[in-house]
């Protein structure tokens, strides 16, 4: 009878202390899923930064975490972790979202915020209307007149007869031009244009001191049907004695120049050419045989601008 009763509580002793080492091996087992859980959460590169606390249940194996979470994806990412620790049966997620402070600085009135008034700010500098606005156009360049100066040259050639004998006085004649008239490279009048002149003079030989007279001035340049009034020195021209032919130019101008064509056989209507010098220019004409001055259709003569011409420019 002794003997079971020993027997009794040897058996109870042992189970007793089987359920103590039970116990503690249990809490160590606990503490150490704590640690394992804490220390991957803190080496995490998610998670690092949160702020969480690890509990374990004794003997449940349920995981609790408590604390705060940097953002909602640490967050799950702890539970995660906890979940995946082995001998974790649950895991309760008891952290939250930190969220950033905000924070506004008031200013701190003083005493002598009540007294002395604060300077005024400047006003803002004006929003630049023109920093959105596309670039201006660039304007053409408008077109310049060209000026014609005084003393140019201008060869024509005319379109009808003229004589000392048969022309007279104030007629108005007709002729083109016979080469282009430029300045600075541009054409103020382009060849062929029409020439429009007047008869200043003309006397028949013997009706003044038996000279023959025949002088010639131009009037007007029409180009593309728009006459242009000009002035020219008075071409003069002077037949007197037998077989001799003068010419002189207004205005003490030199006299001269170079027969340009000729007198063929003397034959009337044949001396087609202009003698070209002084300021005037100079002209020579076939002599009939009562020795007056023809000037042929075709025969080119030379005129001088008295004063400059002023083209205006395509459009005005």
């Amino acid at each position: 009878m002794v003997a079971v009763r020993v027997l009794g509580f040897s058996i109870l002793s042992l189970s007793l202390l089987l359920a103590i080492e039970a116990g503690c091996s249990r809490k160590h087992s606990d503490a150490k899923m704590a640690k394992d859980i804490q220390e991957k959460i803190a080496n995490d590169p998610e998670t690092k930064d949160s702020r969480v606390e690890v509990g374990v249940k004794s003997g449940s194996g349920k995981v609790t975490l408590t604390g705060s979470a940097k953002t909602p994806a640490a967050q799950s990412r702890m539970e995660q972790i906890a979940t995946a620790e082995p001998g974790a049966s649950q895991v309760e997620d008891d952290t939250v979202v930190s969220q950033p402070e905000t924070t506004t600085s008031q200013p701190v009135p003083n005493a002598m915020s009540a007294t002395v008034p604060s300077a005024p700010q400047p006003a803002p500098p004006p929003i630049s209307v023109m920093a959105d606005a596309s670039p201006a156009p660039v304007p053409k360049p408008v077109p310049q007149p060209i000026v014609v100066p005084a003393g140019t040259p201008i060869v024509i050639r005319l379109s009808n007869s003229l004589g000392s004998g048969t022309s007279r006085t104030g007629q108005t004649f007709l002729g083109t031009l016979a080469r282009p008239l430029n300045v600075k490279g541009r054409t103020a009048f382009p060849a062929g244009s029409t020439v429009v002149g007047t008869v200043v003079d003309a006397k028949s030989r013997g009706k003044l001191k038996g000279e023959a007279i025949l002088d010639l001035s131009l009037n007007s340049i029409t180009v593309r049907g728009r006459a242009h009034p000009i002035s020219t020195r008075i071409l003069e021209n002077t037949e007197k004695g037998k077989g001799k032919r003068t010419a002189a130019t207004t205005g003490g101008g030199a006299a001269g120049g170079g027969l340009i064509g000729g007198i063929a056989g003397g034959a009337k209507g044949l001396g087609i050419g202009a003698l070209v010098g002084g300021a005037a220019g100079l002209v020579g004409g076939a002599v009939t045989g009562n020795k007056q001055i023809e000037l042929p259709a075709e025969s080119v003569l030379t005129f001088r601008l008295s004063s400059p011409v002023r083209i205006p420019p395509p459009g005005d």
